[in-house]
Protein backbone atom coordinates (compact mmCIF):
# COMPACT_ATOMS: atom_id res chain seq x y z
CA UNK A 1 0.00 0.00 0.00
CA UNK A 2 1.34 3.50 -0.78
CA UNK A 3 0.30 6.39 1.01
CA UNK A 4 0.30 9.54 -1.55
CA UNK A 5 1.03 12.98 0.67
CA UNK A 6 2.86 16.26 0.51
CA UNK A 7 5.34 18.04 2.58
CA UNK A 8 3.42 21.78 1.99
CA UNK A 9 0.11 20.23 2.62
CA UNK A 10 0.51 18.02 5.79
CA UNK A 11 -1.90 14.97 6.32
CA UNK A 12 -4.05 16.59 9.21
CA UNK A 13 -3.35 13.57 11.48
CA UNK A 14 0.61 14.82 11.29
CA UNK A 15 -0.44 17.88 13.03
CA UNK A 16 -2.64 16.73 15.68
CA UNK A 17 -2.12 15.91 18.75
CA UNK A 18 -1.08 13.91 20.95
CA UNK A 19 2.53 13.86 20.36
CA UNK A 20 5.25 11.12 21.28
CA UNK A 21 7.34 13.09 24.29
CA UNK A 22 5.09 15.92 24.15
CA UNK A 23 7.24 16.91 21.66
CA UNK A 24 5.59 18.46 18.31
CA UNK A 25 6.37 17.31 15.14
CA UNK A 26 5.16 15.67 11.92
CA UNK A 27 6.87 12.71 12.42
CA UNK A 28 5.97 12.56 16.12
CA UNK A 29 1.98 12.15 16.17
CA UNK A 30 1.03 8.66 17.52
CA UNK A 31 -2.24 8.97 15.59
CA UNK A 32 -0.31 9.23 12.45
CA UNK A 33 1.96 6.36 13.52
CA UNK A 34 -1.30 4.38 14.45
CA UNK A 35 -2.91 4.17 11.43
CA UNK A 36 -0.51 4.23 8.85
CA UNK A 37 1.84 1.06 10.36
CA UNK A 38 2.84 -0.87 7.41
CA UNK A 39 2.37 1.65 4.06
CA UNK A 40 4.75 2.79 1.92
CA UNK A 41 4.57 6.37 2.06
CA UNK A 42 5.76 9.01 -0.81
CA UNK A 43 5.93 12.91 -1.55
CA UNK A 44 3.80 14.18 -4.47
CA UNK A 45 2.72 17.86 -5.30
CA UNK A 46 -0.15 17.64 -7.03
CA UNK A 47 -0.37 21.11 -7.75
CA UNK A 48 2.40 20.32 -10.18
CA UNK A 49 1.60 18.68 -13.38
CA UNK A 50 5.03 16.42 -13.20
CA UNK A 51 3.26 15.22 -9.83
CA UNK A 52 0.05 14.53 -11.43
CA UNK A 53 2.31 12.74 -14.16
CA UNK A 54 3.69 9.99 -11.37
CA UNK A 55 0.30 9.61 -9.74
CA UNK A 56 -1.46 8.45 -13.14
CA UNK A 57 1.68 6.21 -13.29
CA UNK A 58 0.56 4.70 -9.79
CA UNK A 59 -2.84 4.35 -10.75
CA UNK A 60 -1.99 2.49 -13.58
CA UNK A 61 -0.15 -0.07 -11.20
CA UNK A 62 -2.25 -0.02 -8.44
CA UNK A 63 -5.44 -2.41 -7.84
CA UNK A 64 -7.31 0.09 -5.55
CA UNK A 65 -7.14 4.17 -5.33
CA UNK A 66 -8.72 5.90 -2.22
CA UNK A 67 -8.87 9.45 -1.72
CA UNK A 68 -11.32 11.29 0.42
CA UNK A 69 -11.06 15.00 -1.08
CA UNK A 70 -13.75 16.77 -1.63
CA UNK A 71 -16.12 15.71 -5.37
CA UNK A 72 -13.89 18.58 -7.19
CA UNK A 73 -10.34 18.53 -6.02
CA UNK A 74 -9.67 15.01 -7.98
CA UNK A 75 -11.16 16.05 -11.37
CA UNK A 76 -9.30 19.33 -10.95
CA UNK A 77 -6.02 17.52 -10.93
CA UNK A 78 -7.24 15.66 -13.95
CA UNK A 79 -7.23 12.53 -11.61
CA UNK A 80 -11.10 11.65 -11.39
CA UNK A 81 -12.05 8.09 -11.99
CA UNK A 82 -12.73 8.65 -15.79
CA UNK A 83 -9.02 10.22 -16.21
CA UNK A 84 -7.72 6.71 -13.88
CA UNK A 85 -9.81 4.05 -15.45
CA UNK A 86 -8.74 5.36 -18.84
CA UNK A 87 -5.51 4.36 -18.01
CA UNK A 88 -6.37 1.38 -16.48
CA UNK A 89 -10.03 -0.31 -16.77
CA UNK A 90 -9.63 -2.67 -14.08
CA UNK A 91 -8.73 0.24 -11.71
CA UNK A 92 -11.45 0.18 -8.74
CA UNK A 93 -11.43 3.65 -7.19
CA UNK A 94 -13.13 4.65 -3.86
CA UNK A 95 -14.38 8.44 -3.11
CA UNK A 96 -15.66 9.03 0.24
CA UNK A 97 -16.34 12.87 1.81
CA UNK A 98 -19.03 13.95 4.12
CA UNK A 99 -21.29 13.87 2.14
CA UNK A 100 -20.41 11.65 -1.32
CA UNK A 101 -20.45 12.96 -4.72
CA UNK A 102 -23.84 14.17 -5.59
CA UNK A 103 -26.44 16.22 -4.53
CA UNK A 104 -26.86 19.86 -3.16
CA UNK A 105 -24.04 19.32 0.00
CA UNK A 106 -21.99 17.25 -2.03
CA UNK A 107 -19.74 20.17 -1.98
CA UNK A 108 -19.38 21.11 1.40
CA UNK A 109 -16.15 19.57 2.79
CA UNK A 110 -15.60 18.99 6.23
CA UNK A 111 -14.50 16.74 9.15
CA UNK A 112 -16.17 14.16 10.83
CA UNK A 113 -16.84 16.27 13.52
CA UNK A 114 -19.49 17.83 11.04
CA UNK A 115 -20.39 14.28 10.03
CA UNK A 116 -21.92 13.61 13.04
CA UNK A 117 -23.74 16.49 13.49
CA UNK A 118 -25.02 15.99 9.95
CA UNK A 119 -26.13 12.45 10.61
CA UNK A 120 -28.23 13.74 13.82
CA UNK A 121 -25.62 12.06 16.54
CA UNK A 122 -25.50 15.29 18.37
CA UNK A 123 -28.91 15.21 18.97
CA UNK A 124 -29.07 12.37 20.48
CA UNK A 125 -26.13 12.82 22.65
CA UNK A 126 -25.84 14.84 25.89
CA UNK A 127 -28.60 15.41 28.29
CA UNK A 128 -32.36 16.76 27.91
CA UNK A 129 -31.45 19.99 30.00
CA UNK A 130 -28.32 20.62 28.30
CA UNK A 131 -27.19 22.01 24.56
CA UNK A 132 -25.95 18.74 22.52
CA UNK A 133 -22.92 17.34 23.42
CA UNK A 134 -21.90 14.82 20.41
CA UNK A 135 -20.13 11.74 20.31
CA UNK A 136 -16.12 11.99 21.11
CA UNK A 137 -14.03 13.98 18.27
CA UNK A 138 -14.64 12.87 14.95
CA UNK A 139 -16.97 10.43 14.94
CA UNK A 140 -17.93 9.36 10.97
CA UNK A 141 -14.16 8.88 10.59
CA UNK A 142 -14.47 6.25 12.66
CA UNK A 143 -17.36 4.61 11.05
CA UNK A 144 -17.42 4.72 7.74
CA UNK A 145 -13.75 2.84 7.02
CA UNK A 146 -15.65 -0.41 7.99
CA UNK A 147 -17.91 0.80 5.08
CA UNK A 148 -14.71 1.81 2.57
CA UNK A 149 -13.28 -1.76 3.47
CA UNK A 150 -16.29 -3.75 2.84
CA UNK A 151 -17.34 -2.19 -0.68
CA UNK A 152 -13.69 -2.26 -1.86
CA UNK A 153 -13.83 -6.42 -0.91
CA UNK A 154 -17.34 -6.30 -3.21
CA UNK A 155 -16.07 -4.28 -5.91
CA UNK A 156 -12.78 -6.40 -5.94
CA UNK A 157 -15.08 -10.01 -6.15
CA UNK A 158 -16.97 -8.22 -8.92
CA UNK A 159 -13.77 -7.41 -10.81
CA UNK A 160 -12.30 -11.39 -10.04
CA UNK A 161 -15.48 -12.31 -11.48
CA UNK A 162 -16.51 -10.16 -14.92
CA UNK A 163 -12.89 -8.01 -15.13
CA UNK A 164 -14.09 -4.58 -14.96
CA UNK A 165 -13.51 -2.33 -12.31
CA UNK A 166 -15.74 0.74 -11.06
CA UNK A 167 -15.92 3.63 -9.24
CA UNK A 168 -17.57 3.83 -5.30
CA UNK A 169 -19.16 6.93 -4.17
CA UNK A 170 -19.53 6.38 -0.54
CA UNK A 171 -20.94 9.31 1.50
CA UNK A 172 -19.56 8.86 5.27
CA UNK A 173 -22.65 11.04 6.79
CA UNK A 174 -24.55 8.22 5.16
CA UNK A 175 -22.65 5.71 6.51
CA UNK A 176 -23.04 6.24 9.74
CA UNK A 177 -26.68 6.34 9.92
CA UNK A 178 -26.74 2.85 9.98
CA UNK A 179 -26.00 3.17 13.97
CA UNK A 180 -29.09 5.46 14.17
CA UNK A 181 -31.09 2.27 12.37
CA UNK A 182 -33.59 2.33 16.10
CA UNK A 183 -34.09 6.09 15.94
CA UNK A 184 -34.99 6.62 12.25
CA UNK A 185 -37.30 3.60 12.42
CA UNK A 186 -39.25 4.68 15.39
CA UNK A 187 -39.56 8.12 13.67
CA UNK A 188 -40.64 6.59 10.29
CA UNK A 189 -43.15 3.66 12.01
CA UNK A 190 -44.46 6.06 15.47
CA UNK A 191 -43.98 9.42 14.37
CA UNK A 192 -41.62 9.74 17.66
CA UNK A 193 -39.02 11.78 17.50
CA UNK A 194 -36.29 11.07 19.73
CA UNK A 195 -33.51 13.56 21.56
CA UNK A 196 -30.60 13.35 24.16
CA UNK A 197 -31.54 11.71 27.44
CA UNK A 198 -28.25 11.32 28.93
CA UNK A 199 -27.38 7.70 29.86
CA UNK A 200 -30.99 6.10 30.13
CA UNK A 201 -32.51 3.95 28.66
CA UNK A 202 -35.89 2.61 28.02
CA UNK A 203 -35.24 -1.17 28.44
CA UNK A 204 -33.03 -1.23 31.50
CA UNK A 205 -32.95 0.13 34.56
CA UNK A 206 -30.77 1.26 36.16
CA UNK A 207 -28.59 2.38 33.17
CA UNK A 208 -25.81 4.50 33.75
CA UNK A 209 -22.33 5.56 34.56
CA UNK A 210 -21.28 5.83 38.52
CA UNK A 211 -18.78 7.91 40.69
CA UNK A 212 -16.75 5.36 42.22
CA UNK A 213 -13.65 5.97 44.41
CA UNK A 214 -10.53 8.13 43.58
CA UNK A 215 -10.05 10.63 40.95
CA UNK A 216 -12.33 10.76 37.70
CA UNK A 217 -12.94 7.18 38.48
CA UNK A 218 -16.58 5.97 37.08
CA UNK A 219 -18.55 2.41 36.06
CA UNK A 220 -21.37 1.51 33.76
CA UNK A 221 -23.96 -0.74 35.63
CA UNK A 222 -27.10 -1.79 33.96
CA UNK A 223 -29.73 -4.12 35.18
CA UNK A 224 -31.43 -5.49 32.16
CA UNK A 225 -33.51 -8.19 33.71
CA UNK A 226 -35.19 -8.69 37.27
CA UNK A 227 -32.34 -11.49 38.32
CA UNK A 228 -29.95 -8.79 37.59
CA UNK A 229 -31.07 -6.21 39.60
CA UNK A 230 -32.21 -8.71 42.52
CA UNK A 231 -28.56 -9.35 42.15
CA UNK A 232 -27.38 -5.81 41.99
CA UNK A 233 -29.16 -5.36 45.94
CA UNK A 234 -27.30 -8.17 47.24
CA UNK A 235 -23.84 -7.04 45.92
CA UNK A 236 -24.51 -3.29 47.28
CA UNK A 237 -25.31 -4.82 50.29
CA UNK A 238 -28.91 -3.28 50.32
CA UNK A 239 -31.47 -6.09 49.99
CA UNK A 240 -34.15 -3.69 51.08
CA UNK A 241 -33.65 -1.75 47.68
CA UNK A 242 -35.48 -5.37 45.93
CA UNK A 243 -38.20 -4.62 48.76
CA UNK A 244 -38.73 -1.22 48.30
CA UNK A 245 -41.83 -0.79 45.83
CA UNK A 246 -40.36 2.21 44.57
CA UNK A 247 -38.01 -0.45 42.72
CA UNK A 248 -39.48 -3.60 42.77
CA UNK A 249 -40.74 -4.00 39.48
CA UNK A 250 -38.67 -2.38 35.90
CA UNK A 251 -41.25 0.27 35.40
CA UNK A 252 -41.35 1.81 38.79
CA UNK A 253 -37.40 1.52 38.75
CA UNK A 254 -37.54 3.72 35.69
CA UNK A 255 -39.93 6.00 36.81
CA UNK A 256 -38.09 6.82 39.77
CA UNK A 257 -34.48 6.23 38.07
CA UNK A 258 -32.99 9.47 39.51
CA UNK A 259 -33.78 8.68 43.03
CA UNK A 260 -32.08 5.25 41.93
CA UNK A 261 -29.14 6.26 40.04
CA UNK A 262 -28.19 8.89 43.68
CA UNK A 263 -28.70 5.25 45.79
CA UNK A 264 -26.49 3.22 43.70
CA UNK A 265 -23.67 6.36 43.78
CA UNK A 266 -23.69 6.76 46.71
CA UNK A 267 -22.75 3.18 47.30
CA UNK A 268 -20.28 2.57 44.17
CA UNK A 269 -18.50 6.50 45.54
CA UNK A 270 -17.26 4.43 48.58
CA UNK A 271 -15.10 1.71 46.65
CA UNK A 272 -12.16 1.44 44.09
CA UNK A 273 -13.75 0.94 40.74
CA UNK A 274 -10.76 -2.60 40.57
CA UNK A 275 -13.37 -3.96 43.30
CA UNK A 276 -17.00 -2.99 42.28
CA UNK A 277 -16.14 -4.53 38.31
CA UNK A 278 -14.83 -7.92 39.74
CA UNK A 279 -17.91 -8.33 42.62
CA UNK A 280 -20.59 -6.97 40.03
CA UNK A 281 -19.37 -9.10 37.30
CA UNK A 282 -19.31 -12.39 39.30
CA UNK A 283 -22.44 -11.95 40.30
CA UNK A 284 -23.65 -11.81 36.38
CA UNK A 285 -24.44 -8.05 36.32
CA UNK A 286 -23.55 -5.88 33.14
CA UNK A 287 -20.62 -3.60 34.64
CA UNK A 288 -17.39 -2.22 33.45
CA UNK A 289 -15.08 0.19 34.54
CA UNK A 290 -14.98 3.49 32.42
CA UNK A 291 -11.72 2.92 30.87
CA UNK A 292 -8.67 5.46 30.97
CA UNK A 293 -6.20 5.08 27.98
CA UNK A 294 -4.05 3.47 31.00
CA UNK A 295 -6.80 0.82 31.79
CA UNK A 296 -6.42 -0.07 27.92
CA UNK A 297 -2.74 -0.29 27.94
CA UNK A 298 -2.88 -2.70 30.84
CA UNK A 299 -5.87 -4.61 29.83
CA UNK A 300 -5.07 -7.98 30.60
CA UNK A 301 -7.38 -9.19 27.32
CA UNK A 302 -6.19 -6.68 24.65
CA UNK A 303 -2.76 -7.98 26.06
CA UNK A 304 -3.16 -11.68 25.77
CA UNK A 305 -4.75 -11.43 22.31
CA UNK A 306 -1.65 -9.32 20.99
CA UNK A 307 -3.46 -6.17 20.67
CA UNK A 308 -1.09 -3.39 21.50
CA UNK A 309 2.98 -3.70 19.76
CA UNK A 310 5.71 -1.58 19.78
CA UNK A 311 7.38 -0.44 17.32
CA UNK A 312 10.64 1.80 16.34
CA UNK A 313 9.13 4.77 14.62
CA UNK A 314 12.23 6.59 13.35
CA UNK A 315 12.33 10.06 15.27
CA UNK A 316 9.34 9.28 17.06
CA UNK A 317 11.29 6.50 18.75
CA UNK A 318 9.31 3.37 21.00
CA UNK A 319 5.66 3.85 20.04
CA UNK A 320 2.82 1.55 21.14
CA UNK A 321 0.62 1.19 18.58
CA UNK A 322 -3.06 -1.47 17.47
CA UNK A 323 -2.70 -4.32 15.97
CA UNK A 324 -5.45 -6.02 13.48
CA UNK A 325 -8.74 -6.94 15.78
CA UNK A 326 -8.89 -9.90 14.16
CA UNK A 327 -7.13 -13.27 13.76
CA UNK A 328 -6.86 -15.43 11.00
CA UNK A 329 -6.53 -19.36 10.89
CA UNK A 330 -4.93 -19.92 8.05
CA UNK A 331 -2.65 -16.87 7.70
CA UNK A 332 0.27 -15.98 10.24
CA UNK A 333 0.70 -12.77 11.12
CA UNK A 334 3.22 -10.27 10.14
CA UNK A 335 4.19 -7.51 12.39
CA UNK A 336 4.26 -4.66 9.87
CA UNK A 337 6.88 -1.94 9.29
CA UNK A 338 6.03 1.56 11.38
CA UNK A 339 4.72 4.34 9.19
CA UNK A 340 6.42 5.88 6.87
CA UNK A 341 8.42 9.00 7.58
CA UNK A 342 7.60 11.92 4.76
CA UNK A 343 8.89 10.91 1.70
CA UNK A 344 10.94 8.01 3.42
CA UNK A 345 10.14 5.40 0.13
CA UNK A 346 9.95 7.80 -2.87
CA UNK A 347 13.32 6.02 -4.28
CA UNK A 348 11.64 2.81 -3.61
CA UNK A 349 8.00 3.47 -5.46
CA UNK A 350 9.62 5.21 -7.99
CA UNK A 351 12.52 2.54 -9.45
CA UNK A 352 11.04 -0.63 -8.11
CA UNK A 353 6.96 -0.06 -8.91
CA UNK A 354 7.43 2.85 -11.52
CA UNK A 355 10.81 1.41 -13.11
CA UNK A 356 12.51 4.99 -13.38
CA UNK A 357 15.99 5.38 -13.87
CA UNK A 358 18.39 8.35 -11.83
CA UNK A 359 17.65 10.92 -14.84
CA UNK A 360 13.83 10.80 -14.47
CA UNK A 361 13.86 10.72 -10.35
CA UNK A 362 16.66 13.81 -10.39
CA UNK A 363 14.49 15.67 -12.83
CA UNK A 364 11.53 14.82 -11.23
CA UNK A 365 12.92 15.77 -7.90
CA UNK A 366 14.46 19.36 -9.75
CA UNK A 367 10.78 20.08 -10.59
CA UNK A 368 9.61 20.61 -6.93
CA UNK A 369 7.31 17.66 -7.59
CA UNK A 370 8.25 15.22 -4.63
CA UNK A 371 7.29 17.74 -1.98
Amino acid sequence: MVKVESTTFLDALRTGQPYKDGIVGPERSANFCNVNIGKLGVTLDLSKPEGRTIALRLAEWADVVVENFSPKAMAGWGLDYAALSARNPGLIMLSTCLSGGSGPQASLAGYGTMGAAISGFHELTGWADRPPAGPFLAYTDYVSPKFVAASILAALNHRDRTGQGQHIDLSQAEASLHFLAPALLDYTVNQRQRSRDGNNSEECAPHGVFRCAGEDRWIAIAATNQAEWNALCTVAGHPEWAADSHFAMFQRRYANRAILDQLIEEWTATAGVDELEARLQAAGIPAHRVSTAADLLDDPQLRSRGHWAEIEQGEAGTVTVEMPRFKLSRSAFVPPQPAPTLGQHNDLVLREILGMNDEEIAALAVSGALE
